[in-house]
């Protein structure tokens, strides 16, 4: 069995007009690498699904019975393989063509689980002579956060948080936007805050240090970061209540986000991560998105626990739904033995 899924994660910049539902990727060639400005590209899983395919096509191979399962619904939670109907398929073997790096060979992967955090808040009147500002992090190249989440790419939610808590409560939380889908490395992150006119230039020299101390951080894996600070024409009327301002912003800016521990069966891999994909404030309703994985069960099962106890200090309600298993790394597999030996003989 030859096995691909169709699905692709939908993802663009912020200002793109491209629509996922009837716009065809636009692609563009950069020397040796196929790219999709503004968008994601899709090639995860198109290319396995093109080899399984070929496969069909070419009656110059020589193979055994050969079945191809392409299925849908895995980058929103597995639904295709978990939809799956019991004995449809007659073969014994199976080979997931998901690995995207030339002369890799996946024998294992994490499972996972959504993890949703919800909290009302209250708002109050901002104080005379509050100005409006919009404050953005943006140029990040993002990922998958499977396979890009031990790349040391920044992820937009966490470096804005972070920024947000240095500054100080003279600022006041009006809204705040991050993320499009919880297993994409956030690329863009904005808030709205209210500050007293008079603090705008003091603000302005500290943001500008910060964005030349993520420069330095992110040198080499993140060059584009952009960190935008700038008056906003209209006015805020009130804003996030200093309380829930302190405990949202704290809680964020300690929660679970990355490798929480590799492998040790597997040297190299990640056993156990999560991603803050998505962070929405709008009003008086706040929500996070967490997506957690592991090979073990167990390894889910603790984070998830982390990030629910975290978040219950500061009264949020905290949901953890849609968990599908793991594939255990297993590298004495016959049939991982076979296609090392086979690729070092085609190879």
């Amino acid at each position: 069995i030859l096995q691909g899924h169709l699905d692709m994660v939908c993802q663009q910049n912020k200002g793109s007009t491209h629509d996922f539902m009837k716009d065809a990727i636009a692609t563009v060639i950069e020397g040796d690498w196929l790219i999709a400005p503004e968008t994601t590209l899709g090639a995860d899983n198109g290319i396995g699904a093109a080899l399984a395919l070929a496969v069909l096509e070419d009656e110059t191979l020589s193979h055994p019975a050969l079945e191809v399962l392409l299925t849908v619904d895995e980058e929103a939670g597995m639904g295709g393989a978990l939809g799956l109907e019991e004995g449809l398929l007659q073969g014994r073997r199976l080979i997931n063509l998901d690995t995207e790096d030339w002369g890799e060979i996946y024998l294992g992967c994490a499972g996972g689980i959504d993890v949703t955090v919800n909290r009302s808040c209250a708002r109050e009147n901002l104080p005379e002579g509050h100005a409006l500002f919009e404050l953005e992090i943006s140029g990040l190249v993002g990922g998958h956060s499977g396979v890009d989440i031990d790349s040391g790419r920044g992820n937009a939610i966490a470096l804005l948080v972070r920024l947000l808590v240095a500054l100080g409560e003279d600022l006041r939380l009006v809204s705040l936007a991050g993320g499009t889908a919880r297993n994409a490395l956030p690329r863009e992150a904005l808030a709205q805050i209210a500050l007293p006119r008079e603090l705008a230039p003091r603000f302005a020299r500290r943001i500008t240090e910060y964005q030349a101390l993520l420069h330095e951080e992110l040198a080499g894996v993140d060059d584009g970061v952009t960190v935008r600070f700038e008056a906003v024409a209209a006015s805020a009327t009130d804003a996030l209540a200093r309380e829930d301002q302190r405990a949202l912003l704290a809680a964020l800016n300690v929660a679970p986000n990355g490798v929480k521990r590799m492998s040790v069966r597997v040297p190299g891999v990640v056993e156990t991560s999560d991603n803050l994909g998505v962070v929405g404030l709008d009003g008086e309703q706040f929500s996070a998105r967490f997506l957690v994985r592991s090979l073990l069960s167990s390894g889910i099962d603790t984070l998830v626990a982390e990030i629910e106890g975290l978040f219950s200090l500061i009264g949020a309600t905290v949901k953890a739904e849609g968990g599908y298993p793991g594939w255990a790394p297993n590298p004495d597999s016959p049939l991982l033995a076979l296609m090392q030996s086979v690729y070092r003989r085609e190879f």
